[in-house]
């Protein structure tokens, strides 16, 4: 049990010092330098950079102490305590690995591309190993905690444009907040489309009149499982089966195949699912970090 303990904190430690990287990247390497007015505590860390020269990782981690204890309660002991780790080795990472690197000084727009698309990948890496970096991380898996059926991205976009605002009216940059929001929709679509892509599928109904035998054709060619759900036709009011089955997007192409031979008279609906929780899937849940701890 400690053997496994230790190798699941080393995994996840590895993934949060991954995803800190390409944070750092896209904020020190590419949004300090292009003078962008950012997002989260990230964004007030570099108007407080611009205006003291007061290093980006430091005023994180001081930026975060009040808010971690206002959330500590909501998200739960193990998120809380994977998310303090998780935001000193970003701000160290930020301070003292990202100026290692070389800075990007061409085009701001390029410059706004690869800051969302760095930080988009960090932030997601860190998020679907339900840690976060701190700050408004912190208030963003708080909200998510507390309305469930918000999407993370959607979330992040709305709390940090009054940010961006700020910055840009500060140093006077209406290019800059333009830029700004260039990256926090550029950040927030990275962010969804990695995290529930992790849980994205396709979502399978199947009507027929050989439910067991289309079940036992889909367990043959994906070892998916399956449920039948009763229905009726609307015309004739005959009663027929409707077989569900949750798979990824090439097995839903075997499925499709596979079903047909077994019944061509079969009607086939393949709708796209954003998630999909359960065996066989890739589990995201920040609620049980609250309830286990």
């Amino acid at each position: 049990m400690k053997k496994n303990k230790i190798k699941t904190l080393s995994i996840q430690i590895l993934w949060e010092t991954i995803g800190s990287i390409f944070i750092a990247i896209g904020i020190y390497n590419f949004a300090v330098q292009a003078k962008f007015p950012m997002t989260g505590f990230s964004g007030i860390s570099i108007i407080l950079y611009r205006l003291f020269d007061m290093p980006i990782g430091l005023s994180t981690i001081i930026l975060n102490i009040p808010v971690a204890i206002l959330c500590y309660k909501l998200l739960g002991k193990k998120f809380f305590i994977s998310s303090l780790r998780c935001m000193f080795i970003s701000s160290m990472i930020i301070d003292y690995v990202a100026p290692l690197f070389p800075v990007y000084t061409g085009s701001r727009l390029l410059a706004a591309l690869c800051t969302g698309v760095f930080a988009g990948i960090g932030y997601a890496l860190v998020y679907s190993k339900n840690s976060s970096t701190g700050g408004s991380d912190f208030i963003i898996m708080a909200v998510k905690a507390k309305f469930p059926y918000l999407s993370l991205g959607n979330i992040a976009f709305w709390s940090d444009v009054g940010i961006i605002t700020i910055g840009g009216i500060i140093f006077n940059d209406v290019d800059g907040i333009i830029y700004g929001m260039i990256i926090n929709y550029i950040f927030s679509i990275v962010v969804d489309k990695f995290v529930y892509g992790l849980n994205s599928g396709k979502l399978g109904l199947i009507v027929t009149e050989h439910g067991k035998e289309i079940c036992k054709v889909i367990d043959d060619v994906c070892q998916r499982g399956t449920t039948i759900l009763h229905g009726e036709g609307g015309y004739q009011g005959d009663t027929k089966q409707v077989v569900m089955c949750a798979c990824d997007t090439k097995e839903m192409i075997q499925v499709q195949q596979a079903v047909k031979e077994a019944d061509p008279a079969s009607f086939i609906i393949v709708l796209e699912s954003h998630e999909v929780h359960g065996e066989g899937f890739h589990m995201f849940q920040i609620g049980e970090e609250k309830k286990n701890s």
